[in-house]
């Protein structure tokens, strides 16, 4: 993305398990972004890893946990359904799709820093990766 590396870059730790604690943060970031600061949440949309097989990995299938998460957060986001996402832990796949929740809750933060949390989302990537969803989206 940056070549040259020529962008700072800060790393944050995620202080909670709390969304609405997220979004707050993230909230608090969002006066950088009118100062050209990319704020960026990473971490698959799933991310269970224990439970994948050596099929999945090597034969390409997407285990219905990971296709189902996917699906759920890909509809919650493209509503702009905050309320939903929050409820992540009720959502179809889990908790295979995030075993641990540490890959997902950056996603809090990211639109916390967003102009309009509830404003759908852009689907900027999507797929699967040896059955984890890469799902990435782009906040206004």
């Amino acid at each position: 993305m940056y070549p040259l590396a020529d962008v700072p870059v800060l790393q944050l730790s995620i202080p909670t398990q709390d969304p609405a604690a997220l979004m707050d943060l993230g909230r608090r970031l969002r006066a950088l972004r009118h100062e050209g600061v990319l704020v960026i949440g990473s971490g698959f949309m799933t991310h269970g890893l224990p439970y994948l097989t050596r099929e999945m990995v090597t034969g390409g299938s997407v285990p219905a946990w990971s296709s189902d998460f996917d699906a759920w957060a890909t509809d919650a986001l493209s509503r702009g359904d905050i309320n939903a996402l929050t409820d992540y832990r009720r959502a179809p796949g889990m908790p295979f799709a995030h075993p641990t929740v540490d890959h997902f809750l950056p996603l809090f933060v990211t639109l916390g820093a967003a102009e309009d949390p509830e404003r759908p989302v852009t689907m900027e990537i999507d797929g699967y990766m040896i059955g984890l969803s890469k799902r990435s989206f782009q906040v206004a």
